[in-house]
């Protein structure tokens, strides 16, 4: 592909020679002639001297400058070039596709209905009463309980599982390992103080466009529904718990956990290993830093941080002033004996 075409394609300004051949993409500092790749992070402005890619996204605000032994560098001028970089890794590489049909020692209940074009694959089973929608894949081992419904497009890596009566939406994938609807951590203490076992009972309800990455548990409600809304994504190793509800398009990266009942708004983001006690409530578009513990809840907007979970710019001062308590409390014990000479000296 020529970068003329490229850029075309991309709706970005071209500052360069339009006809370079470019024939894939890579990080900065391993790009080589013919590669496309990218600057959003400015901790990697200094490579852009060295970079020996043809051409870079960046935004309008960089320079370039380069060593005077190297190949001019190509600039397409974007107003998202993370965005744009990851649309031009669609142009070189192609996601796998799979021919429809029924593997051999896959387990299909006579009552299931699969979608035209879908593909299951070796050892999976799927139980009776499901409803699987046009085009899905089923990779290996993948298990589907009786009576989920789930829309078209929806792609399940190797050993996920759907539980009972869970309802999917279009376009969603499920990485290795994903347990759709396991029973929610539900227990009722009894006067001898053993645990006695709460029915979970309510489905798991996955709207579109979801992805939910490898090893994480979405847990069923013991009554109403557990719900991942619209375009959430969802990282490795994280727990949600029964009766939660993830706003459109917000994130929860790797390691987190909502108890029960937790509420999380629209376009929110959650870093890693955020904790959540159950019940609480947080607004739209706010975001959690690592690490924070959540204990009340987070007005629509807010920056929460630390353990328990602050204002972000209180969080940033504590930080720094607990850097420095060796040497406040050395000022603290002078400042006291100071004061207990001066004490001893008025009597």
């Amino acid at each position: 592909m020529k970068l003329g075409e490229l850029a075309a394609r991309l709706g970005c300004t071209l500052e360069g020679d339009a006809h370079i051949e470019i024939h894939g993409v890579a990080g900065i500092e391993a790009a080589g002639p013919g590669e496309v790749t990218f600057l959003s992070n400015p901790r990697y402005t200094r490579t852009i001297a060295t970079t020996r890619a043809s051409a870079v996204l960046v935004d309008d605000k960089v320079v370039i400058k380069r060593s005077p032994e190297l190949p001019t560098l190509a600039a397409l001028r974007s107003e998202n070039p993370y965005l744009d970089f990851a649309r031009t890794i669609e142009f070189f590489h192609f996601p796998q596709t799979y021919l429809p049909g029924i593997h051999p020692t896959a387990v299909v209940a006579n009552s299931a209905r699969i979608g035209e074009g879908s593909h299951i694959g070796p050892c999976c089973f799927v139980d009776e009463g499901v409803e699987i929608g046009r085009n899905a894949v089923l990779h290996s081992l993948v298990t589907i309980y009786k009576n989920a419904h789930i829309g078209d497009d929806f792609l399940a890596h190797s050993q996920t599982v759907v539980r009972e009566g869970c309802r999917i939406g279009n376009r969603v994938i499920l990485q290795n390992g994903v347990v759709i609807g396991g029973d929610g951590f539900g227990f009722a203490k009894r006067a001898d103080g053993s645990w006695h076992k709460i029915q979970q009972q309510a489905p798991v309800v996955i709207e579109d466009d979801v992805e939910i990455q490898a090893n994480s548990c979405i847990d069923r409600a013991t009554v109403g529904e557990t719900r991942i809304r619209r375009g959430a994504k969802i990282d490795d190793l994280v727990v949600v718990g029964h009766g939660c509800d993830v706003g459109e398009d917000t994130i929860l990266c790797g390691q987190v956990g909502l108890a029960g009942s937790t509420r999380v708004g629209n376009r929110c983001i959650l870093a890693g290993q955020v904790g959540s006690a159950g019940h609480l409530e947080i607004g739209n578009g706010a975001i959690i830093t690592s690490q924070s513990g959540m204990h009340l809840d987070v007005p629509p907007g807010a920056v929460r941080s630390g353990t328990p979970v602050m204002e972000n710019k209180l969080w940033l001062k504590v930080i720094a002033a607990l850097k420095r308590l060796p040497e406040i409390q050395k000022t603290v014990r002078e400042l006291t004996g100071e004061m207990a000479r001066l004490k001893a000296g008025k009597k």
